[in-house]
């Protein structure tokens, strides 16, 4: 017969014993270093080196813009056009729903032509951001691993092809935790619009087997950004801080016992929460922008787009936020690339610029990385048998991504595909490699930031990386 359990609970004795040595130590420690009772801020140790930039703002173009229509112009693709691919370049190759079909050559669908003085070559279709084209480095070699959609999302987030690693803005809050008191380190935002939108699911900003304290946030982008954001009608700021006290007191003592860093997490997320009733409501109040700033980026918030999401980026940073995340769904031109492909760039275009112009005449240019770019590219090859109707497959050989900010080469390309665009064959930039620019941007050496699990140091770069050292200014 297997012995019975014994019972771990505390009797009242104890626990009120423990209680009132235990508030009494907070208490004590709270007057001597308020910052003893949070998470601490990120791993000691880092950031390991010189850092050029405090906070990224990621733009993802979920569906995978067409690098063959916006920033990378191949002329033999034009004079190809309607001819077959040839066998060289795909054989063997992975490709998605084309697998099987007839091989033809698309030539771009739409214009292109050079804008700045650095005379970068890109898409017509995107004045706004041609106007910003000095300042952005166009990264023309990029690759991926994954050719579907949600698995791509997950490799370029998280480095590897299956859900549950973290995602690249978990690593970097573990590494060098926030900046901000009163918002999260971490913050996703989505808008949709222009063609296909694909889902996006939230294991994307998921902290993966790091603790919880440092996943993603995802704020709505249409009314109150947080649910419950605002007490109910009865209830008093002083009335709700109590009872955070005292659920917080509570968890500090099971953590006492156990341990356990979700306890902490539960802990953090409470008090950051009763931050929050204060400091969201002001964060999406748009009523102190000046006029000319909310003609700029096209929207006076609150309305569920892009360039609302790109403003109110710009308020998280200004606020701490270390890494925020814009998704916008519309980019999966499986067909009527020619009609659908400028829906996507007006959607972006304004908003993409003018958080460029903004950060640069707020002196936070210089110490922001902005990421431009989607999960794939597509292919050189029509899909489709309308003429009128014709789109581009997945691709994972060769797109292009673009990035600006601090410590980044503006007006410069980098890398190059082949003469017809579908292998990236001049400084061939990886995934694995864009994660640990990142991270050296941030004064992280990226074999270095770890987390030990089931018996393995992990790293977003896993085993792989190299800094793309080609693009810094």
């Amino acid at each position: 017969m297997r012995p019975e359990a014994p019972d771990l609970r505390p009797t009242r004795r104890a626990f009120l014993g423990r209680a009132s040595m235990g508030l009494g130590s907070l208490a004590l420690a709270s007057l001597l270093e308020p910052r003893l009772l949070a998470i601490r801020p990120g791993v000691p140790g880092f950031p390991d080196a010189p850092a050029k930039v405090k906070r990224i703002i990621f733009l993802c173009m979920a569906g995978g813009p067409a690098h063959l229509e916006l920033f990378d112009y191949k002329p033999e693709l034009a004079e190809r056009d309607g001819q077959p691919m040839p066998e060289s370049f795909t054989k063997g190759q992975q490709i998605a729903q084309l697998q099987g079909q007839e091989l033809r050559i698309l030539g771009p669908q739409h214009p292109f032509r050079r804008f700045g003085q650095s005379g970068q070559h890109m898409t017509s279709l995107l004045p706004g951001i041609g106007e910003i084209a000095d300042d952005i480095c166009i990264v023309r070699s990029m690759q991926t691993e994954q050719i579907n959609h949600d698995t791509a999302h997950t490799f370029m987030n998280t480095g590897f092809r299956l859900p549950g690693r973290p995602s690249m803005g978990s690593w970097l809050l573990y590494g060098l935790g926030s900046e901000s008191e009163d918002l999260p380190g971490f913050v996703v935002l989505t808008s949709e619009g222009g063609s296909q939108s694909q889902p996006i699911a939230a294991r994307q900003w998921h902290s993966g087997f790091l603790p919880s304290i440092y996943q993603g946030v995802k704020f709505h982008s249409v009314g109150d950004p947080v649910n419950y954001v605002r007490n109910p009608d009865g209830v008093s700021p002083d009335m709700q801080g109590q009872l955070i006290d005292a659920v917080s007191d509570l968890n500090r003592l099971q953590q006492g016992w156990t341990s356990d860093p979700e306890i902490a997490t539960r802990i953090a997320q409470y008090e950051l929460a009763f931050r929050m009733q204060m400091s969201v409501p002001e964060l999406v109040d748009f009523s102190d922008e000046p006029e000319h700033i909310l003609e700029m980026y096209g929207t006076r918030g609150g309305d569920g787009t892009f360039n609302a999401n790109c403003l109110l980026a710009r308020r998280m940073a200004e606020r701490g936020v270390r890494f925020i995340h814009l998704y916008h769904r519309g980019w999966d031109h499986h067909n009527e690339i020619r009609s659908g492909l400028p829906k996507s760039c007006s959607y972006v275009d304004q908003g993409t610029a003018a958080l460029v112009r903004d950060l640069k005449q707020r002196g936070m240019f210089d110490d922001t990385l902005i990421v431009w770019g989607g999960e794939f590219g597509r292919t050189p090859m029509s899909q489709g048998r309308d003429p009128k109707l014709l789109g581009r497959d997945h691709h994972i050989k060769g797109f292009s991504m673009w990035l600006a900010g601090g410590g980044i080469k503006g007006g410069h390309s980098y890398g190059a595909t082949d003469e017809l665009g579908y292998n990236a064959v001049e400084d061939v930039v990886h995934v694995h490699d864009l994660h640990a620019t990142i991270l050296h941007l941030f004064g992280i050496d990226h074999r270095k930031l770890t987390y030990r699990f089931q018996g393995r140091d992990f790293r977003l770069t896993d085993v792989h990386g190299k800094i793309v050292r080609g693009i810094f200014a």
